[in-house]
């Protein structure tokens, strides 16, 4: 519901309001960036004063408009913002802008600022995670609105810089959402021609307005400090029902800062203090800093209470939802939750085929079809890769222009969008995003797969050729150094499964994860089924390590992980001929692993025992795990061109080359 405008002097206080609050803020941190807060206020308080739907005592209500500040360097406004909407964000919280265990860091965060929808402040990102939150809301609304009441019927509304718009993700994003017409999405272009170093026209002359329409969006262009020209913007862009919104705001940087607005130098420093003086004297603003005038907490707060009147008629419509629909209701309530069946992998552990060589990627792609069976939430796609990472639901629909009941979402060669659109996607609530492509290329992903691992979004990154042991296509496309890389990310679970079992294990573990993403990592070689041992507790394999075989007081330990696995496992048939009693560990997931109890790790990899690590890719994360003594075999360069059993006979992968080097190093047992 579009509120009445407040009158013009009060419109005028609440403004200033916000920008003095940024600038208070900023200047007691004695760091920030007061640029946009000043230019782009007057923008921000429209919205969110007269359109914007939220509610600040159930930030997490599903059916809310959702506000993303991409250019997240701003993040002072935003603050300012929440705590006026009644947000549990106070005036001392405020105070403590960029201090140590602050809610108000340098830049948004999701979790851990209340209402604060992503993290932003990678240039771009917001703007992936938007065309995701507007993706996700479109399928909501597909899944659960039935003729008689619409549970879902929000907007996605975010705010771009100059900086966002020139970052390649933006493109590719932008590029995507024009092409599914996604109208629930409303893009704020903070126009000051100005970047952090100089004037944009130092390194663009795009015309963006063309750029936009180009993508097939609607764009208007206004002056941002005309306020019915806002307003009759984002009136505009609510009336299009078949194309996002581009509204470019022509804004000044540092506006009202006499000094340095409209200059690069009002972009990431603090004012000087006769630049706070001179705006507090152009706002006729008291000298006391962090005031707020009880008229403008008096307009925010009419505003909560009229929307509060919209929240409780939603309940009531969900009251009724759940009363007439009984089984749709309970699915969503339950996509809400997240997560899987707690027995996911007992349900799909016997229908998986477990008797013949194959390759990860085409057993991934079995076990997917059995989990999505049991996750209804799960959905997502490759870059441009389905025939080659075997990601497709079957069964299930591909999401397009006006058809957003599938679960197939196809991201075109776009891969860092994909990634940011995944984030946006998790971060809306009641959908399982996942993404795939090969493994080299989760290069062009990485910031938004560390930005899901920062704010414990639960998405499945998957990736497929996994090592130069994909073979022919060469050192271009053999991963080498990127399982090291990803393992790095804090929070981030990393499975590289060695057959069958292990991927059922390693796909369950993924989608019953809540609070942050899993990479899966997948061959394109055959792999032939590992040999348990009678009795076997498969539940080992969902513990991230396990000893592969039967060994009585071991000598020798032999750890590795994915396509590597068999290889030890006839390494140590081998070495028995020498003396050695070698168990074998797999190690699907490390991070996993590491988290079981000191117990259970020393029961898989007893101390005191010679170690010898095997993983097609770089040996420098395994020192850790074979110790200053120990052996940890690999690759530490670019592959070559070549069919896989040459490559594995020429760098060294294979169960002979084992056994060679443990001898030169120790000889025989």
């Amino acid at each position: 519901m579009k509120a009445p405008a407040a009158p013009e002097a009060l419109t005028r206080q609440a403004i200033s309001t916000l920008k003095v609050l940024s600038v208070d803020m900023i200047g007691k941190a004695k760091s920030g960036h007061p640029g946009l807060p000043l230019g782009a206020a007057d923008v921000a308080f429209v919205l969110w004063s007269r359109y914007l739907r939220f509610n600040p005592r159930d930030p997490s209500w599903p059916n809310r408009d959702r506000f993303v500040l991409s250019a997240g360097h701003g993040s002072a406004l935003l603050y300012a913002l929440l705590h006026l909407a009644g947000y549990d964000l106070s005036l001392d919280d405020l105070e403590q802008f960029r201090q140590w265990g602050s809610k108000t860091p340098g830049h948004p965060e999701r979790g851990h600022t209340p209402g604060v929808e992503v993290t932003t402040g990678p240039l771009g990102q917001g703007v992936g995670n938007a065309v995701g939150l507007a993706v996700a809301g479109r399928m909501m609304a597909a899944e659960f609105n039935t003729p008689q009441r619409a549970l879902y019927d929000n907007r996605i509304y975010a705010l771009a810089g100059d900086g966002d718009l020139m970052e390649g993700v933006s493109h590719e994003a932008c590029s995507l959402a024009g092409h599914l017409g996604l109208a629930n999405l409303t893009l704020f272009y903070d126009d000051n021609l100005v970047t952090l170093s100089g004037p944009t026209s130092a390194v663009e002359n795009d015309d963006v307005q063309q750029r936009f329409e180009s993508y097939g969006w609607f764009v208007q262009r206004v002056d941002g400090y005309d306020l019915p020209a806002v307003e009759r913007a984002i009136d505009a862009a609510l009336a299009e029902k078949d194309r996002p919104q581009l509204i470019v705001c022509r804004t000044i940087l540092g506006h009202g800062a006499p000094k340095v607005q409209g200059t690069f130098k009002a972009h990431g420093e603090p004012l000087e203090a006769a630049d706070v003086a001179a705006l507090r004297q152009a706002l006729d603003w008291p000298a006391e800093t962090f005031f707020v005038p009880p008229e403008v907490k008096t307009l925010f707060a009419k505003r909560v209470t009229e929307l509060t009147h919209e929240y409780d008629g939603w309940q009531k419509l969900t009251t009724a939802f759940e009363q007439d629909e009984p089984e749709l209701a309970a699915r969503w309530h339950a996509q809400l939750k997240g997560g899987a069946p707690t027995d996911l992998f007992d349900r799909i552990k016997p229908k998986i085929p477990q008797d013949k060589p194959e390759a990860t990627r085409n057993l991934g792609g079995e076990i997917e079809q059995l989990v999505a069976a049991h996750v209804p939430a799960l959905m997502g796609g490759s870059a441009d890769l389905d025939p080659s990472t075997k990601t497709f639901i079957k069964g299930a629909d591909k999401i397009g222009r006006g058809a957003f009941l599938g679960r197939n979402l196809e991201s075109g060669i776009r891969e860092h969008a994909m990634g940011a659109i995944a984030n946006g996607i998790a971060a809306y609530g009641g959908l399982l995003p996942f993404t795939a492509t090969f493994l080299i290329f989760s290069d062009y992903m990485r910031p938004p797969m560390r930005l899901a691992a920062l704010s414990k979004l639960p998405v499945v990154f998957l990736f497929t050729h996994d090592s130069v042991l994909l073979g022919e296509d060469g050192p271009t496309h053999q991963a080498v150094e990127q399982l090291g890389g990803l393992r790095l990310v804090p929070n981030m679970h990393l499975i590289r499964p060695a057959d069958a079992l292990e991927v059922a294990a390693a796909w369950s573990l993924a989608v019953s994860r809540t609070d942050g993403p899993t990479t899966l990592v997948l061959t394109r070689q055959k792999l032939p089924p590992l040999a348990r041992p009678a009795g076997f507790d498969d539940k080992l394999l969902l513990r991230g390590g396990y000893k592969v075989n039967a060994v009585d007081q071991p000598n020798l330990l032999l750890l590795a992980t994915g396509s590597e696995v068999w290889v030890m496992a006839e390494a140590a048939t081998q070495l028995l001929a020498s003396g050695y009693r070698a168990s074998v560990v797999s190690l699907p997931c490390l991070e996993i692993f590491d988290q079981q109890d000191s117990g259970y790790r020393e029961s898989v990899l007893p101390k005191g025992i010679r170690r010898v690590s095997l993983e097609a890719a770089r040996t420098d994360p395994w020192k850790r795990w074979v110790g200053d003594d120990g052996l940890a075999l690999g690759i530490d360069h670019f592959g070559a061109s070549a069919p896989d059993k040459v490559i594995a006979e020429r760098l060294g992968l294979t169960p002979e080359s084992v056994v060679k080097r443990v001898l030169e190093k120790w000889g025989k047992a």
